[in-house]
């Protein structure tokens, strides 16, 4: 029997294309996450782990599209291999089932530990970018979620006893964005 073709998309921003990953390849079910794949904690990523079922195919585009280290690759085709569903990697043309060659199990390790690499890369420069940027004036951070007036109200209400919790929600910020403004002079 023969199960479905299911693909799993992965883009880091919302403004990039999903539909080029998995372009004229057949697929009955995809699965869209539009997140970092810094970690494996994905909503879609999570839904398709739940809808898989044996003998079905999970096609992915590239490695990185899955996992960007190599743990986290690793126990993802293994899980998967475990359920009896096979993954297919279409950028590096593997296929893992659980029954692998040596080969493939030999590609898998260095192919993810590739992925790995690039994020480790692209974080350095990066950090770099932003080090030039600052050297040069032009480099400001994130704008601030509030102004130095709600800055002020908000230490005052919290003087005051208001609950932080309540404070945060109602000027959509984080409780942790909260502490941090409490925090600074």
């Amino acid at each position: 029997m023969h199960g479905q073709r299911i693909g799993y998309v992965r883009v880091s921003s919302f403004d990039q294309n999903p539909e080029r990953q998995l372009e004229h390849i057949e697929i009955n079910k995809v699965f869209t996450d539009k997140a970092s794949g810094k970690d494996a904690k994905r909503p879609q990523l999570d839904a398709l782990l739940s809808f898989v079922r044996e003998g079905d195919t999970v096609v992915v585009h590239s490695m990185d599209r899955l996992a960007r280290n190599l743990d986290d690759l690793r126990r993802l085709v293994h899980k998967l291999t475990k359920l009896g569903v096979r993954i297919e990697f279409v950028k590096e043309n593997l296929t893992f089932t659980g029954e692998d060659s040596p080969m493939a199990n030999l590609m898998l390790p260095v192919m993810g530990a590739f992925a790995e690499f690039e994020r480790a890369l692209i974080h350095e420069r990066q950090r770099e970018g932003i080090a030039l940027a600052k050297q040069r004036g032009a480099y400001r951070g994130r704008k601030k979620s509030l102004s130095l007036t709600q800055v002020s109200e908000l230490r005052q209400r919290v003087a005051a006893g208001e609950k932080k919790a309540e404070l945060a929600r109602e000027l959509c910020i984080s409780r942790e964005t909260l502490y941090q403004y409490l925090r600074t002079d």
